[in-house]
């Protein structure tokens, strides 16, 4: 009992942060959303490698290089990870709170198209309903903004990327990203280099505080992931799946309280369909998790 209410604590840390992440990226400008993007990534490198010298993973680091099939999904993870995390900083930083937390909201739905799409699995009718749905609450969402919400749909649709191609290769998450930011380190080494070169560096340009801030993007990026991996140890899947939707009510409520972002009522039409999709995907999902587990008592038992 207590290491389930240690997770929940974990979990619930983990996505508070993520969701707080709004209030963050605006401190680091006026950086521009490649240089903090590259910034992240090389300082998530350097936190990520003490990280697994702390925790002597280095044999499992140098193991996934030695695995093709596995390097050749982590290339594709970094790749996503890369434009997921471009994609938010740029969203946030220009007044896009509100549509960013729409791609979280929508990704469970997006992660089940692609489960359809790519893997060829077959989905419950409820399932099917949330995803109309889904799909009525985006043409609703065009209409509104007058063009397709391509910010949340970017993030939506690489996030899933992400997460398909992570579940696929089956890595721990301190080494996938260990070895995902050391994927894509030279070519933010290359962008931070090149702006260096051309003076359009801001990274020491306006005093120590803004450089330090800079600095603790690899802690921001490592804390919240360690608190997820702690917590997926120790509480069910469909506990943390239902905590994953924290960080968008939070990414959400910021936009439209704390950054006063326009919310006029088609906006909220949109919305709501898109929370009406994902209650009826949520309770979906636990009633057959439910009947699963009963069939597995009833089955146990039986023999």
């Amino acid at each position: 009992m207590a290491e389930s209410r240690k997770g929940l604590l974990l979990g619930v840390a983990a996505y508070l942060m993520w969701g707080a992440f709004p209030l963050y990226w605006p401190l680091l400008e006026p950086a521009g959303a490649l240089e903090i993007l590259s910034h992240r990534i090389l300082w998530s490198l350097a936190t990520m490698g003490l990280l697994v010298l702390a925790l002597r993973r280095g044999s499992r680091v140098r193991a996934l290089a030695r695995d093709r099939r596995v390097l050749a999904l982590l290339v594709v993870s970094a790749a996503a990870v890369t434009v997921n995390w471009a994609m938010y900083i740029w969203g946030v930083n220009n007044g896009r709170v509100v549509e960013t937390s729409l791609g979280y909201f929508i990704n469970p739905l997006v992660t089940v198209l692609m489960g359809v799409l790519l893997l060829g699995e077959r989905l419950r009718r409820p399932q099917w309903l949330a995803l109309g749905v889904g799909l009525v609450a985006v043409l609703v969402l065009s209409w509104d903004y007058g063009r397709l919400p391509w910010v949340a749909l970017v993030l939506a649709f690489s996030f899933g990327t992400y997460g398909l191609a992570k579940k696929t290769a089956g890595v721990g998450a301190i080494e996938g990203l260990m070895a995902e930011t050391t994927l894509i380190a030279p070519f933010a080494a290359a962008y931070v280099a090149w702006l260096g070169a051309t003076g359009g560096a801001d990274f020491g340009a306006h005093g120590a505080q803004h450089a330090l801030l800079l600095t603790t993007t690899g802690v921001v990026t490592a804390v919240p992931l360690l608190c997820f991996g702690a917590a997926a140890t120790r509480i069910p899947l469909v506990s943390l799946g239902l905590l994953q939707y924290l960080a968008p009510v939070l990414q959400f409520g910021l936009g439209v309280f704390w950054f006063h972002e326009e919310m006029p009522p088609g906006r909220w039409a949109g919305f709501v369909l898109v929370w009406v999709a994902l209650t009826v995907f949520t309770v979906d999902a636990l009633r057959h998790r439910r009947r699963q587990l009963t069939l597995a008592a009833h089955a146990s038992g039986g023999s």
